[in-house]
């Protein structure tokens, strides 16, 4: 950062509707940078599935380096029907995770303005999700032997120290205190005999340290069988990286739609930048028709403004994507008929008119 107004950002399109929808997030912060009297220098990097085809790889062999010295990433959709999940997921999102330590993976879901939830009488919900994010069950400790023959196994580790379970907790913590002091922890203790109760007795220790934060832990197919019942019970919710990723698509899906559901994945020392992309993929079967929905890219990018600083315009840029929808300006995964560049286009006029 060159000064306290001025801010570097990847950009990783990435795949299928990435290609679509980063565009039109920059175009919005873009305008917002002009509304607002900051800057915002945009690096483009063509990594992807389409950067694999012709390298062999998802990114450079330095593209780590390369990030490192941004203030954040904005990441639009990894995955290509050619090509293994684990290619593409461990051969760039994951990797970027973990090298910049970003250990807590914030998705916040709420019902936005025209969004009709599946569920009968939901018309409004506002859960976070606070994920563990580089170890637990997605580590790479493990391996398959004897492949192809009868004996073949595969051995995955799931890791948990307590220093990854303490930050998190003391993350979600510290969120639930500036909301209204509720915290659910999801555990699956009376299960998996080692991980989970060690899980559950770090919380425990951690939470007890905030005044007026209630703690409760559920196991985990309770707590998704209560979030379709009563999501209103809840408010936030910490979870190792497999059960939050879990949780997290479950909420978006209670909301309305998994396609408008942002995320953040942060390093919370800012010793390393932070990315932040929309929860949905890449989806291929509508990628290039100008239909896919730009609005998790753009919550996602409010979230990148709000941790970079610039609060006002992060908040601005939430409250047109409300504006537009509220109006009726929609597109087809939410009973709409606007395409991409229509709803981007709407976004930036009630930006222009606030």
């Amino acid at each position: 950062m060159t000064d306290a107004r001025t801010y570097t950002v990847d950009l990783i399109a990435g795949d299928g509707i990435g290609q679509e929808v980063v565009p039109a997030a920059t175009r919005v912060v873009d305008a917002l940078a002009d509304r607002h009297g900051f800057d915002v220098t945009w690096r483009d990097r063509d990594w992807g599935s389409a950067y694999f085809f012709e390298h062999g790889r998802m990114m450079p062999v330095d593209g780590i380096e390369q990030l490192s010295d941004g203030d954040a990433i904005l990441l639009g959709a990894v995955g290509h029907p050619e090509l293994p999940d684990h290619e593409t997921l461990w051969g760039l999102l994951i990797p970027i995770r973990r090298e910049f330590l970003q250990y807590i993976n914030l998705r916040p879901v709420r019902v936005l303005p025209g969004v009709v939830s599946p569920l009968r009488d939901v018309e409004d919900l506002d859960i976070v999700v606070v994920r563990e994010n580089v170890e637990g069950e997605y580590s790479a400790i493990g391996g398959r032997a004897y492949r192809g023959a009868t004996e073949e196994f595969a051995l995955q580790e799931a890791v948990f120290t307590r220093t990854g379970v303490t930050r998190v907790a003391r993350y979600a913590a510290e969120l639930a205190a500036s909301r209204n002091g509720s915290l659910t922890s999801a555990t699956k203790s009376n299960g998996i005999i080692h991980s989970m109760p060690f899980w559950d007795e770090v919380v425990t220790s951690v939470v007890a340290d905030f005044d007026g934060v209630e703690l409760t832990s559920v196991l985990i197919d309770a707590l998704t069988a209560a979030l379709v019942l009563r999501p209103h019970d809840f408010d936030v919710i910490v979870a190792s990286n497999l059960f939050g990723d879990i949780l997290s698509d479950l909420i978006a899906a209670l909301a309305g739609s998994i396609g408008i559901a942002p995320s953040a994945n942060i390093n919370p020392p800012r010793e390393h930048p932070s990315m932040f992309e929309p929860i949905h993929g890449s989806a291929p079967d509508i990628a290039g028709k100008g239909i896919a929905n730009p609005t998790g890219q753009l919550w996602s990018a409010s979230m990148m403004l709000d941790h970079l600083g610039e609060r006002t315009a992060a908040t601005g840029l939430m409250t047109a994507i409300d504006e537009v929808m509220a109006a009726g300006i929609r597109t087809a995964d939410l009973g709409g008929s606007a395409g991409t560049e229509e709803f981007t286009a709407a976004v930036l006029r009630a930006i222009a008119s606030s």
